[in-house]
């Protein structure tokens, strides 16, 4: 079970890196072409995979202090 939720964590983490980076380049883009302010969905579209990327970085960060706390009690 471990396994397979650590696999699925670092796959959706890789996968979340994409999906921010074409968020901040279209943002950037958007500020480039428009005569104004872009839209604010344009604006604020990166943030909800930067705090997805959050989490799931903070428990991939975790994983080998948790392990070695989980080993040491068994």
């Amino acid at each position: 079970m471990t396994r397979t939720l650590e696999h699925w964590t670092r796959q959706s983490h890789r996968w979340l890196s994409i999906v921010f980076t074409l968020a901040v380049l279209a943002n950037f883009v958007a500020r480039a072409l428009s005569p104004g302010e872009p839209p604010a969905w344009i604006t604020y579209a990166p943030l909800p995979p930067l705090f997805l990327q959050l989490f799931s970085g903070l428990y991939l960060f975790a994983l080998p202090y948790l392990g070695r706390r989980l080993a040491v009690a068994h």
